[in-house]
């Protein structure tokens, strides 16, 4: 019972983020006060983003591009199943799920995948990490390009337009990508320390998602959020994520293995074809949509990136310990 309860504990970064959401509530930005935060939450995306990019190694890229069919089922489930998924959630509106909480499915459904933690549970599940690396690395580089245009295509058809995709391609181009760019090509130089000084490199990243979440929901707040969003909606989205990830998962472990896949691939199918990006989200979030309207779209990303850091441990360990078996046998 300890090991299970071990594996499904909460994400510690997660905790700070609740804690963050509930300071804004009691305490949101406004006024001055709130201008002062939104160009510094613009400086500290574009920070984010520019480490990004002096993080990713061309070597390891290099060395995971012949596995194309493999990237191939990792970039449908990220960015054609999801959003057919995301689609077929539309039945649940209204009588079940609110519209604006179903704009968030939409918008978690477009994301690119996870880089992080889609690499490190290949690498203890016993998959192909090169691969991972390449593929997760990808992803999140299409997405700032894909998300937008999916996102925009889903809204829609759902009769829905609070999103200028021109404009909103436009604005991640320039607080996104050029950053990222730079970053990357800053590497030769950079590179070195970048890689000596990871963990305060995350410590920055992480501080500019929790500093978009506290700028977002006191804008939420103002909205009259937590009038719209109940506990039996949180309960909504928990249960719609479970089973959002679990068709997912299901897809991709048997179809990677119908279409011959051998198990370290299947394992670098499985973990980085199923994951969302909370790091690439919540900052996408802030550039693509009017602040007022980015803490409700960015509740179902919260709540699906735990669910899915929970089950992907637990499903981690089950491979890494079929792996052992067969080794020994």
């Amino acid at each position: 019972m300890t090991n299970w309860w071990q594996k499904l504990r909460l994400d510690p970064f997660l905790v700070i983020m609740i804690t963050v959401v509930i300071l804004a509530s009691l305490f949101p930005a406004t006024g001055n006060i709130a201008t002062g935060f939104r160009y510094l939450t613009t400086a500290a995306i574009a920070l984010l983003f520019f480490f990004h990019g002096a993080k990713l190694s061309r070597d390891a890229i290099v060395t995971g591009m012949g596995h194309w069919r493999l990237h191939l089922m990792v970039f449908s489930s990220t960015f054609i199943l999801f959003p057919v998924l995301g689609l077929g959630l539309s039945f649940l509106v209204p009588e079940w799920m609110s519209p604006a909480i179903y704009m968030g499915f939409l918008y978690l459904c477009a994301l690119p995948a996870t880089v992080q933690s889609a690499i490190a549970f290949t690498s203890v599940a016993g998959g192909n990490v090169a691969a991972a690396i390449c593929s997760a690395s990808a992803s999140s580089i299409l997405g700032v390009f894909l998300s937008p245009v999916i996102i925009g295509f889903m809204m829609e058809t759902q009769g829905a337009h609070e999103l200028d995709t021109f404009g909103a391609i436009k604005s991640i181009l320039l607080q996104l990508m050029l950053p990222f760019v730079v970053g990357h090509l800053s590497r030769p130089l950079i590179g070195k320390w970048v890689d000596r000084n990871k963990k305060i490199i995350n410590k920055t990243d992480r501080t500019s998602i929790l500093l978009v979440v506290y700028v977002a929901f006191s804008e939420a707040v103002a909205e009259g959020i937590w009038q719209k969003i109940d506990a039996m909606s949180i309960l909504q989205i928990a249960v719609v994520s479970c089973v959002l990830l679990a068709i997912v998962l299901v897809i991709n472990v048997y179809g990677s293995r119908w279409l011959g896949f051998n198990k370290e691939d299947e394992i670098t199918i499985v973990f980085c074809g199923s994951k969302k990006s909370l790091a690439n989200g919540v900052p996408m979030a802030n550039v693509m949509f009017p602040p007022a309207v980015v803490g409700i779209l960015v509740l179902p990303l919260m709540l699906f990136h735990q669910i899915q850091l929970m089950v992907c441990a637990v499903m981690a360990a089950r491979y890494a310990r079929r792996s052992k078996v067969h080794k020994q046998e």
